[in-house]
């Protein structure tokens, strides 16, 4: 039977939903997306949001509301950069932040020239950062992080601890990783996200890394779900996927499933009971 045209079966406990988030826009894209050039000036270093950029933050945020999305996801992973972790606290923080000791926000007011009030990390989804889901690393500034010690100030609440390193050993001034490179790194976050509990996860990342992990997939679909799949990111777009664990990387079992063996005879110890019932099942099969 030919499956790349028709519909697939997979367990739902071997599947996780994730919620792609391409940054707002930052400093770097407004120059950047007139000339490629203009992302090797270093005044772009780490770049932040625009003014447009924390207006789509915002457009965003009201839509994960309204769509329902906010109360479903799980957990939120970021990239450790300055315009991600700001999208992520901007998009999925919580609601009116006060100056409590006992809470600390996500975001402390006026990080990154944005002018904002500080973002309570109240009823919200807890927001980590890892690097794995950084963007094409190397020659650009705009893509060279601070240190972790300097975003621990700024994002008190976004969890930081998997980050090995407090300054960018990954990012070099004169090697920019290959698209092959980015794909893998791509996958391999992949594979990290189904390790995880969580069921529905939202990754707030760059355009680089989402489209160049995006396009390793979608080749045994009809040709318009490939390129649903595969088509650039705007900025904070959101593109809503299934991730399917066909290796078995995680270790997670189904809480729906139920397996239905009821024995004919109550007494019966629960092996002889199977052995019953498959004995029956293999007289009804010869009929």
């Amino acid at each position: 039977m030919d499956n790349t045209g028709g519909p697939t079966l997979f367990p739902l406990h071997r599947c996780k939903t994730i919620h792609l988030v391409r940054h707002g826009q930052g400093i770097h894209n407004v120059e950047g997306d007139k000339n490629y050039k203009a992302y090797l000036s270093p005044e772009y270093f780490d770049a932040h949001l625009t003014t447009l950029g924390w207006q789509q933050v915002d457009n965003l945020r009201k839509h994960v509301h309204a769509s329902g999305l906010f109360k479903r996801i799980e957990l939120v992973v970021t990239s450790p950069m300055l315009r991600t972790m700001q999208t992520a606290a901007g998009v999925f923080g919580g609601d009116g932040y006060k100056d409590r000791m006992d809470i600390l926000p996500l975001m402390v007011a006026n990080t990154g020239y944005s002018d904002r009030s500080a973002i309570s990390s109240l009823d919200c989804p807890p927001i980590m950062a890892h690097e794995l889901c950084r963007e094409h690393l190397g020659v650009h500034p705009c893509d060279s992080r601070r240190s972790i010690s300097e975003y621990q100030c700024l994002f008190p609440a976004i969890d930081l601890s998997l980050i090995e390193s407090d300054e960018d050993t990954l990012w070099k001034a004169n090697v920019r990783e290959t698209k092959e490179e980015v794909m893998a790194r791509g996958i391999k976050f992949l594979n990290w996200l189904l390790t995880r509990k969580e069921k529905e996860i939202a990754v707030v990342s760059h355009n680089g890394l989402l489209f160049h992990t995006v396009n390793a997939f979608g080749t045994d679909c009809h040709p318009f779900v490939k390129k649903e799949i595969c088509k650039r990111f705007a900025n904070c777009e959101l593109r809503s996927m299934v991730i399917v664990d066909r290796s078995m990387i995680g270790s997670d079992s189904s809480i729906t499933n139920y397996p239905g063996k009821i024995p004919s005879a109550a007494n019966l110890p629960s092996e002889a009971a199977d052995e019953k019932i498959l004995e029956k099942d293999d007289n009804l099969n010869d009929k």
